[in-house]
């Protein structure tokens, strides 16, 4: 039986959403597409695929088409149709509350606040789900967190955004040929690794940050 491993990029269709700050999840995966020369050519379950295999792997990628709030609703029919397990499940989604240009991912934990992750948590009946999560930053001042998740990035944060993309596309492939936990010790924090392989800004794996609204 072929083994799949399901990596997932969160984010809302329609052009409408494309550069903003919730998609980064999307943005990740079409890097990653590009990268190994994959193509999300199939619509199914609520989402747009690419399928084909990225170091040796045989994988799909998935953006679901259902927004952000139920994401769950295409993440887990994927999930069953391809008869994949939790442990080769890896989510990507924006965080608030991680600083712009940093990642962190995890085994395991809540979904912080990320709505898109909360739902696939409830519908998958587990937190031992692995994830990216791309610091997107606070929004300033009084502004409201839903409308600051889909403003756009302009100008050095944009830059910053894409030098973070090309990191989260390398952890990824850490993921899937050396596992989670050394993806963690490699790739969080940031900034790219050093020669003894942890960022040169580190941030705790286990931390949790605080719930947004």
């Amino acid at each position: 039986m072929v083994e799949y491993y399901l990596i997932v990029g969160l984010g809302n269709p329609g052009v409408r959403y494309e550069n903003t700050r919730h998609n980064v999840g999307f943005r990740c995966l079409d890097a990653l597409a590009q990268k190994h020369n994959l193509s999300f050519d199939k619509h199914e379950h609520k989402a747009l695929v690419a399928n084909g295999r990225i170091q040796d792997k045989r994988v799909i990628l998935a953006k679901p088409q259902t927004y952000m709030n139920v994401s769950g609703d295409s993440v887990v029919p994927i999930a069953g149709f391809y008869k994949i397990p939790h442990e080769r499940i890896l989510i990507v989604c924006d965080d608030m509350d991680i600083p712009l240009g940093t990642l962190r991912l995890r085994k395991s934990g809540s979904a912080g606040g990320q709505r898109g992750m909360a739902h696939i948590l409830q519908r998958l009946g587990s937190q031992a789900i692995n994830r990216v999560r791309f610091g997107i930053g606070r929004p300033p001042g009084r502004m409201n967190p839903a409308d600051y998740v889909l403003t756009v990035f302009q100008g050095d944060d944009e830059i910053l955004v894409m030098e973070t993309i090309d990191r989260a596309v390398k952890a990824i492939e850490t993921w899937l040929t050396e596992g989670i936990e050394l993806a963690m010790s490699r790739h969080n924090g940031s900034g790219e690794t050093s020669d003894n392989g942890k960022a040169r800004t580190s941030i705790p794996a286990e931390a949790d940050p605080k719930p947004t609204d």
